[in-house]
């Protein structure tokens, strides 16, 4: 008897390993401020040089209707990780945290890393956190550089929400602290203060690592990728690879070996750079001879942060410290910038390739949500079934990375967010806006749930110039109710 049942249990752990094997790799790269227009594949009309965002969607798929959770950095980093939209939480309605914030996520919630490490995953996050750490603070008085006694381990990081691996910074590259973080410890104490720096390299004043250095950040997340990826590759282990890059958000500090190459400023140099970091991923995978069955999923967190202003006189070309263009458009065809709820705020650019199951130089137009990742993810390694207290606005891609089409299935609607609050609804063609403005940067920002609302036939006008709000009350009837039974509901999946 008891024979058997060491039998039993080696044949289990044998087909364990074989499950493991054959369970693909999922890497998720997500770049910070990277507007759809930025990207050539996505956008003919812009001049700037991506040829490894082209090629990897030449090899896969590009969605072109895919959204981001919120129009700026936290909410949809939460969204993404956890599958639930941000503007359900307690405390993060508008806005983002700061490098000092509390963290963001309960210890409680399941997160896409914790759901992996279930299914047997090796699990990193490399780049930018930014959804709020637990430093242990002193007796400082000042809450954007507080008294941090950087000598003790952080308490609820990165490696406790899902990863087994951590490398990166707190926040956003222009939010102090300055410093790198492994695992749930800085790597060199942040002691060097320093002082508020204009655009395009702007920062804000706090205090630096003596080895932290911003021009460097980019390829230093580019070699511990490279490392974990080689790493996981030669063990044979399927893993998931977070990267969230901090780029081209500000500051705008293009390497020596692109400055000036893209003939549009610093930011254009700093795209270029980015996508050069995508290609040494692309890379690393290809190398390391994992690229057949590995998903591999490059988008942004939001709309970028450059303004489309035609009628100035200069702009970013010839003049460095003005934040827009005059003929080319970051985000593309559509309306607004970064923090709007127009489509510029959150229609992001979004290529996936999975050789195995993706068919090379395919497109989708359906709409889909970062906060799909999650069950995205389920549905890939063989999860039926996930928790109700869990990912509660998360749909499986899994279908249209297969065929481009739902099928069957449907996607419940799409909620947008501004910075501000805003909320819009997107169903099929149609997209209402729940207030009098942008929500964010664009004047007016007007209010959200003030009237008037904005009705949008995207199919007919993907930039948002004619308000139709009063040509169909029963369409606007209609949304409105979604999107107030979703809020009750607590969740639309």
């Amino acid at each position: 008897m008891k024979r058997i049942t060491l039998l039993t249990i080696f044949g289990a752990l044998l087909a364990a390993v074989v499950q493991g094997a054959d369970k693909p790799n999922i890497i998720f790269i997500l770049a910070d401020d990277l507007g759809y227009g930025d990207v050539n594949c996505f956008h003919p009309e812009s001049t700037i040089p991506t040829p490894h965002l082209d090629l990897l969607a030449a090899e896969g798929m590009m969605f072109t209707d895919a959204h981001s959770g919120s129009a700026v950095c936290t909410p949809t980093r939460y969204g993404v990780i956890t599958g639930r939209y941000s503007w359900r939480t307690e405390t993060l309605k508008r806005g983002v945290l700061s490098g000092y914030s509390p963290p963001l996520i309960s210890q409680e919630r399941l997160t896409v890393g914790k759901m992996l490490q279930q299914q047997r995953y090796k699990t990193a996050c490399i780049g930018k956190w930014h959804l709020g750490l637990d430093w242990t603070m002193k007796d400082g008085d000042d809450p954007k550089n507080p008294d941090v006694d950087w000598s003790l381990p952080l308490k609820h990081g990165p490696t406790g929400r899902g990863f087994d691996m951590f490398f990166g910074i707190s926040a956003s590259l222009d939010m102090p602290p300055y410093c790198y973080i492994v695992g749930n410890r800085v790597t060199n104490p942040p002691t060097v203060p320093i002082e508020a720096s204009d655009f395009p390299k702007f920062w804000r004043k706090g205090p630096r690592s003596e080895d932290f250095v911003f021009v460097d950040v980019l390829d230093r997340l580019a070699v511990e990728a490279d490392r974990f990826i080689a790493a996981q590759a030669s063990r044979k282990v399927p893993f998931f690879l977070y990267m969230p890059l901090p780029a081209p958000h500000k500051p705008v500090v293009e390497s020596e070996a692109f400055r000036g190459k893209s003939g549009l400023g610093p930011y254009g140099d700093f795209v270029m750079q980015v996508d050069s970091i995508v290609g040494k991923v692309v890379e690393s995978v290809d190398r390391s001879g994992i690229a057949e069955n590995t998903l591999l999923m490059v988008t942004s967190d939001n709309g970028s942060f450059m303004y489309h202003r035609p009628d100035e006189a200069e702009d970013h070309v010839g003049d460095h410290s003005l934040q827009w263009y005059k003929e080319r458009r970051s985000n593309g065809p559509f309306r607004g910038t970064k923090a709007d709820i127009w489509e510029g705020g959150h229609r992001v650019p979004f290529i996936a390739r999975w050789p195995a199951v993706v068919a090379a130089g395919s497109k989708c137009d359906e709409t889909i949500c970062h906060v799909d990742l999650m069950a995205t993810c389920a549905e890939v390694v063989g999860v039926r079934d996930l928790p109700r207290n869990a990912a509660e606005d998360s749909f499986s891609i899994l279908p249209l990375l297969k065929t481009g089409k739902w099928g069957k299935r449907h996607r419940a609607p799409v909620v947008h967010h501004s910075a501000n609050g805003m909320f819009a609804i997107r169903d099929g063609k149609w997209k209402l806006v729940f207030g009098s403005g942008s929500g964010g940067r664009e004047h007016p920002g007007g209010k959200r749930w003030e009237h008037p609302y904005h009705l949008f036939d995207m199919a007919a006008d993907p930039a948002e110039t004619t308000n139709v709000v009063g040509q169909h009350p029963e369409v606007v009837g209609r949304l409105t109710s979604v999107m107030l039974q979703m809020m009750a509901d607590g969740r639309s999946r």
